[in-house]
């Protein structure tokens, strides 16, 4: 017994140590909140302003049809089907290309490589630019296609025109899709912010003018988005012209041989972020466009459209958290901090989650009045209020797969992306889609139902990537890309 109480003493020191030694690894729980606190503010910063911006600029686009929708349901649906017809072969390539920024000019920002940030939003405007002419010449032809596509011939005649008016709209948000992002990763939102709202409040003053003064209908609206882009292009460029916190990054612009070397870069980023955007994105527009080929379709096609713009113009809320978790990672692992990344992601999908939640049941206990916004047919809100259980089920599960792609964005891994969308969309909600729909002849919740399976693969299939990501190869990635240099292990991170 005596020999043992030294050998029990000697244990318990050891334990004690043990644990000593545990504690030391783990960081006090008043640190952990303290850094998730602030990590809050700074997304905050971000995304509170980012919202208004994606908002706004979304508006810009869309608040025609509720002001369309109100001469009727061919100006509705017709337009309806043109925004759509033109987001799926414009729209979508240049915002999922643009995205590419998020990625190179991040990285460079957190890296304090001003000179390659400026260099990449000058390639990128150049690309895009010149992919608007082919585009242009296929909306000039959207009438054509649509009843090639078997939509109403009435339907497609008067879509067909509105695509047209449309083309003024494309190389303005062409040039203000890299500009957002190009202040977007300095952090600089709250210009962002002041423009775009300046700038749809011009936009919704012209088109009730045009439309409702003028009698100038579809054309007017169209024409009301594309001085509205302009506008709040112009502005930007005016704040990017004679800010002191742009100089560094702008002056550096003019190395044409630097800009040039840039483009090849950029296109190896830009061509997976375009296919990630555009294989969601088309599979939300090819629903809107099917269900002009189910019986009724004026009333299947509003419904849908109302369900779609919806969708979308609350997924500018958690858009804007995606923007400040790939601003916020981005610049991490820009500067070569991978914990900070792991934080940043942490705090906005609590943020996320606690959005979804609160947003998904407001639209829920609105269900018998939401149709009222966009028209007066008693039909068409009636329908609405019986699809509305799965339109909260879209907003929880686009949140989540919104912010886990901003994510993607920030770290650089869009060709991983890019192969979730196509399996989640195009192998699984689009075939549930067409199942429910017209074997089953659900009609339009069929159709719908559809997106909602593939948004729960394509979030579960994201939060399993995200979960495995090892961020200190990505931060050695990123830096690598910045310095073309090889970076040694530091404090044990890397093996």
């Amino acid at each position: 017994m005596e020999g043992e109480e030294p050998l029990l003493q000697e244990n318990t020191e050891r334990a004690s140590m043990a644990e000593e030694a545990a504690a030391a690894l783990l960081p006090p729980p008043e640190a952990g909140r303290k850094a998730f606190l602030e990590e809050m503010k700074e997304v905050s910063h971000i995304a509170l302003p980012m919202i208004v911006v994606t908002m706004s600029q979304y508006l810009q686009r869309t608040s025609p049809l509720l002001m369309l929708g109100h001469l009727g349901e061919l100006p509705l649906s017709s337009a309806s089907i043109a925004t759509s017809l033109c987001s799926v072969t414009g729209y979508s390539i240049l915002f999922g290309m643009s995205s590419a920024l998020e990625t190179l000019c991040g990285q460079a920002y957190g890296a304090g490589q001003h000179r390659k940030l400026g260099a990449f939003t000058y390639a990128a405007i150049l690309c895009l630019l010149l992919v608007c002419i082919p585009v242009s010449i296929l909306w000039l032809l959207a009438g054509k296609l649509l009843r090639l596509i078997g939509q109403d011939p009435s339907v497609a005649a008067e879509a067909g025109k509105y695509a047209i008016w449309l083309i003024p709209t494309l190389f303005p948000y062409a040039i203000l899709q890299s500009l957002v992002r190009y202040l977007q990763t300095q952090r600089l939102t709250l210009p962002l912010m002041w423009t775009s709202g300046t700038a749809l409040g011009v936009q919704l003053t012209i088109c009730w003018v045009f439309i409702f003064k003028l009698n100038l209908g579809s054309a007017g609206a169209a024409l009301s988005i594309a001085i509205s882009y302009s506008f709040n292009m112009i502005l930007i460029l005016l704040y990017v012209k004679y800010s002191s916190t742009c100089k560094k990054t702008h002056a550096a612009l003019a190395l044409s041989r630097e800009l040039y070397s840039t483009i090849g870069e950029f296109f190896r980023f830009a061509v997976p972020s375009a296919v990630m955007a555009c294989m969601e994105w088309w599979s939300f527009e090819l629903v809107v466009l099917l269900s002009g080929i189910l019986p009724n379709p004026k009333l299947e096609t509003s419904v849908l459209a109302i369900c779609f713009t919806t969708t979308s113009v609350h997924c500018q809320i958690p858009y804007s958290f995606a923007a400040a978790a790939s601003v916020r990672v981005s610049n991490a692992l820009g500067a070569g901090k991978p914990q900070a990344a792991i934080v940043a992601l942490s705090t906005v999908l609590i943020l996320l989650a606690t959005e979804a939640f609160l947003a998904s049941i407001a639209i829920f206990c609105c269900r018998y009045v939401w149709g009222y916004v966009f028209t007066s047919e008693q039909e068409v809100i009636t329908y609405l209020k019986d699809i509305t259980p799965l339109l909260c089920l879209s907003i929880i599960f686009d949140g989540i797969q919104i912010v886990l792609s901003g994510v993607a964005r920030g770290t650089g891994w869009q060709h991983i992306g890019a192969y979730v969308n196509l399996g989640s969309y195009y192998l699984v909600g689009i075939p549930v889609a067409l199942l429910l729909g017209f074997v089953l002849h659900l009609k339009g919740e069929g159709l719908w139902s559809g997106l909602v399976v593939g948004a729960f693969v394509q979030s579960i299939a994201l939060s399993l990537i995200t979960a495995f990501t090892n961020w200190e190869k990505r931060t050695v990635e990123a830096r690598q890309r910045m310095f073309n240099e090889q970076m040694l292990p530091q404090d044990g991170f890397l093996e």
